[in-house]
């Protein structure tokens, strides 16, 4: 069987709105943010998930707070699924961050971690994911390099490829999680 994975990124924090690459720092959501992840909660809410699983930065949280507030599957919090941590350059201009990343694929930020780091941890992530939740969909609510780290996973795509010219952001990514995994 499989796990039907739906793949949202938090909603927009101020950090977003100022150009700064917030990693492993709390982050909050702006005002079109929290709406963001109201629509999220609108847009989501009868796709009958078993679970939801989050970040456990406080702006992956706090989306996940604003869109099932009212009611909806549980929520889990997983350390596993936080964004890269940039070390020393948490907090930095994202094109800071955007001009270093292609060289921290194995190589980790200073004082921080690599996207292979990201990646395993995302890989841990999904193994316990298809023990537990064999023939559901769940929804996650991440950020940037865990969705990276599903498309290197899960469709097979290259993370060189997905760092040097990432993706456009889209409401919404669907993935099917084997279950055995190869």
């Amino acid at each position: 069987m499989a796990v039907e994975i739906v793949y949202e990124t938090h909603s927009t924090t101020t950090d977003n709105e100022a150009g700064i690459a917030t990693g492993w720092l709390p982050g909050r959501l702006s005002a079109r943010g929290r709406r963001q992840a109201a629509e999220l909660g609108e847009r989501r809410r009868r796709d009958g998930f078993a679970a939801v699983y989050t970040s456990d930065l406080h702006r992956a949280v706090e989306t996940a707070r604003i869109a099932f507030r009212d009611s909806g599957p549980p929520v889990h919090q997983d350390i596993r699924l936080r964004e890269c941590d940039y070390g020393d350059l948490n907090g930095a201009p994202v094109s800071l961050i955007a001009a270093q990343r292609a060289g921290r694929i194995d190589e980790p930020f200073p004082g921080g971690q690599s996207y292979g780091q990201v990646l395993a941890a995302t890989d841990a992530f999904l193994c316990d994911v298809a023990a537990r939740w064999d023939g559901c969909r769940i929804l996650l609510i991440a950020h940037s390099a865990n969705r990276w780290a599903l498309d290197c996973l899960l469709t097979g795509a290259s993370l060189p490829d997905l760092l040097e010219d990432p993706p456009a952001w889209r409401p919404g990514w669907r993935y099917t999680l084997p279950v055995p995994r190869p």
